[in-house]
């Protein structure tokens, strides 16, 4: 995958946050690396597990944006992948399930000079956590999520998850789950998420990558990793990291390029009769009826349909950025409007508490 331009204002959360840090520190912290974000902390995860690559990625990336560490919050809920908050050295919180888009949505309101990461997992996320991401999606707030997802509940030990497959056998469903998973990039586009990415933990590169657009990108942007549980999900991604079978059911997803893949591009993506998109055979098609890759559609039908190609065998999943639009943001337009207040009608807290909207009590 390439880093595509896709025009962002000077004056983005990048630069806002990149001004902000020269402003408190005196300068522009690219002497920042990868080990002043690493703590004291033991890493305790599973041996093997995918969390430690995409920790190692996130350290490894970050400094390259040029902020003070002291300008960065990440805040996580419950789960393998909400520890991350105590092996980054910079600020954050370990919250409560599934809450952490809500918490996250008041500090980036409330401070937009910072650099707000929300790292969160499947369960956390789109269980008992799932009105608070969608309505954070909706809202455009300039912050950053990173779901993990590996299609389990690790912490509590195996049981279902709401990303498992179909007739998933695990400790609470012992005769296979009967409820249809959710795809998270399809729920994102659903709620009309301004950025949405999609990465695996094994692949840098690509992970590094689309983490990199997610921070340039203005608003709220989405980021479901795959990661593999190799205790009680192992292999659940094999079909897509195998080189024998990756190339053949990978999609990867570059803007301004033929949706082209598998083996000596063998299979393209099409429209079909409906609107929608499709898999065909390269050399059955002719070249202008490939679909060429382009995040900035203003409409997320597109991306959506797209998401849409992968079932829950995984064959045929799109890799990179789905979507990346620019709106207003929530955080911004909040503080805009309590501008316009401040200076068009001055507060009178007597005015208020005598209002006409009042009742006496006897």
């Amino acid at each position: 995958m390439t880093t595509i331009d896709l025009g962002m204002p000077a004056d983005g959360p990048i630069a806002d946050a990149i001004a902000a840090s020269v402003e408190a520190h005196g300068e522009k912290r690219s002497d920042l690396k990868a080990k002043d974000l690493k703590t004291d902390q033991e890493v305790r995860w599973c041996p093997g597990c995918g969390d430690y690559v995409i920790l190692n990625a996130v350290q490894s990336f970050l400094p390259s944006l040029g902020i003070a560490r002291e300008d960065m919050v990440i805040v996580s809920g419950i789960g393998c992948s909400s520890r991350f908050p105590y092996y980054m050295n910079t600020y954050g919180m370990h919250s409560i399930h599934g809450r952490a888009p809500a918490i996250a949505t008041g500090l980036a309101a409330s401070r937009p000079d910072l650099s707000v990461w929300v790292v969160t997992g499947d369960g956390d996320a789109l269980s008992i956590g799932g009105n608070h991401l969608i309505h954070t999606l909706r809202r455009n707030v300039n912050l950053k999520i990173l779901l993990f997802n590996n299609r389990i509940y690790g912490l509590t030990k195996g049981q279902y998850s709401p990303t498992s497959e179909v007739g998933k056998v695990t400790k609470s469903t012992p005769m296979g789950s009967l409820d249809h998973p959710f795809n998270p990039v399809s729920l994102a586009l659903g709620a009309d998420a301004t950025f949405v990415g999609r990465a695996m933990d094994s692949d840098r590169k690509g992970l590094t990558d689309v983490l990199r657009q997610a921070a340039e990108h203005q608003g709220t942007a989405l980021v479901e990793i795959y990661q593999n549980c190799n205790i009680f999900n192992d292999g659940a991604f094999d079909l897509l990291k195998d080189p024998a079978t990756g190339r053949q059911w990978t999609i990867p997803l570059v803007h301004g390029e033929p949706l082209v893949f598998g083996p000596d591009g063998a299979s393209c993506v099409v429209r079909d009769e409906f609107g929608g998109l499709r898999i065909a055979e390269t050399n059955q098609v002719a070249a202008e009826d490939i679909v060429v890759h382009d995040v900035t559609r203003t409409d997320p039908s597109y991306a959506f349909a797209l998401s849409r190609l992968s079932g829950q065998d995984l064959r045929y999943t799109p890799m990179g950025v789905f979507r990346a639009v620019q709106k207003p943001t929530y955080d911004r337009m909040m503080a805009d409007q309590l501008e316009q207040a401040r200076t068009s009608s001055p507060a009178d807290l007597g005015a208020v508490l005598a209002g006409g909207d009042t009742w006496t009590v006897q």
